[in-house]
């Protein structure tokens, strides 16, 4: 999975520039009053500086560059980093919601993903996830990220972890960073759903699939489950010229894979851009309803579908795939899910291999 987050490092102590001001000083042999009056400032505020108490300002950094001849810009790069340094230790003492929060979350699947890095410090791993979830506060995540995970439409025979929706949703963002696309053309994706039916035949059909969405302004990203997330697919929109098609691992069935596909471009054409659609496969609403209709008559059209009934042999499902051109494993996918016979059908390959996820 690409994206993976690299915070940088972040040290959970702050050096005040004071110190190297006190270094500084030792070495050409000047005291701390010396300094006070060759940059006209009282002993009291030099003190300060020394024990970081008070800031360098600019101006007192162009007088300590003319004095130690040490260049201002260092001396402002240790006082933004002295401050910044403050700043974070500050946020790692966490509140009991923050510690709430950090219970939500599947931290240790993030972190086999290499989407947090290994850091055990409480403080460190609340930092990482505000980077991960590119947030300020946890504030702000429950504003941005609860939205749409209180939109996600849920089974009563799959209940899902708000947060590990959370992460899952922001992983495929991340990993859709790295998908070139051209500006979103609802005509030529069109164009490009029908003629996906036919890669359903094909055993390696991933990256043939992600370049044709790409073109026509669409990323397609795999994004295994994270956690008990539950989700099999998602719609939103990067920008207004770029749409994310998001697909999990959740069924292992590249008919599983191909229907949640196709459910999530009927939302990326025919449903608002300012939302985010999340999907179990359930119809507890028009819009689901909708989409779950879309991608069952995109791969069996409506006219196709009394023949159904009368496929009763392996024979004749490879018959009915072949006339229709689809995989038989997604026709027999349909009727288990229709429950006119209960098929063992093998894969269409291995699904990640298909999807090249290492």
């Amino acid at each position: 999975m690409t994206g993976r987050v690299d915070a940088g490092f972040h040290p959970d102590y702050a050096i005040a520039p004071g110190e190297t001001l006190r270094d500084k000083l030792a070495e050409i042999g000047m005291s701390q009053a010396d300094l006070a009056d060759r940059a006209n400032l009282s002993p009291k505020h030099v003190n300060q500086i020394i024990h970081g108490t008070a800031p360098i300002t600019h101006d007192t950094a162009l007088a300590f560059e003319r004095i130690t001849g040490m260049p201002a810009k260092i001396w402002n790069a240790l006082e933004a980093a002295y401050r910044d340094a403050l700043a974070r230790q500050a946020q790692r003492e966490l509140a009991p919601e923050d510690r709430a929060w950090l219970n939500q979350l599947p931290i240790t699947a993030l972190r086999a993903k290499g989407l947090l890095p290994k850091d055990r410090d409480e403080g460190a791993t609340f930092e990482a996830l505000l980077n991960f979830f590119g947030v300020a506060d946890r504030r702000a995540w429950e504003r941005i990220w609860l939205q749409p995970v209180a939109s996600f439409k849920r089974t009563r025979a799959f209940r899902s972890e708000p947060g590990a929706v959370a992460a899952w949703l922001r992983a495929g963002q991340m990993q859709a960073l790295d998908v070139q696309c051209s500006p979103f053309d609802a005509a030529a994706f069109r164009k490009v759903v029908r003629a996906a039916r036919s890669l359903t035949r094909q055993v390696d059909f991933g990256e043939q699939l992600r370049v044709l969405c790409a073109s026509t302004g669409v990323a397609v990203v795999y994004v295994p489950e994270v956690g008990k997330c539950r989700a099999s697919g998602a719609a939103q929109w990067a920008s207004s010229t770029k749409a994310i098609i998001q697909v999990s691992d959740r069924y292992k069935r590249s008919d599983s894979f191909w229907f949640a596909f196709f459910h999530e471009a009927a939302h990326i054409l025919h449903h608002s851009k300012k939302e985010t659609f999340i999907n179990d496969g359930s119809e507890d609403d028009a819009v689901e309803a909708e989409a779950n209709h879309f991608a069952r008559t995109t791969l069996i059209p409506a006219e196709f579908e009394p023949d159904l009934q009368n496929l009763s042999t392996a024979a004749d499902v490879v018959a009915f795939a072949e006339r229709i051109g689809i995989h038989p494993g997604i026709v027999a996918g349909r009727l288990a899910n229709d429950g006119i016979a209960q098929w063992t059908w093998p894969k269409v390959g291995r699904l990640r291999s298909a999807l090249r996820i290492v």
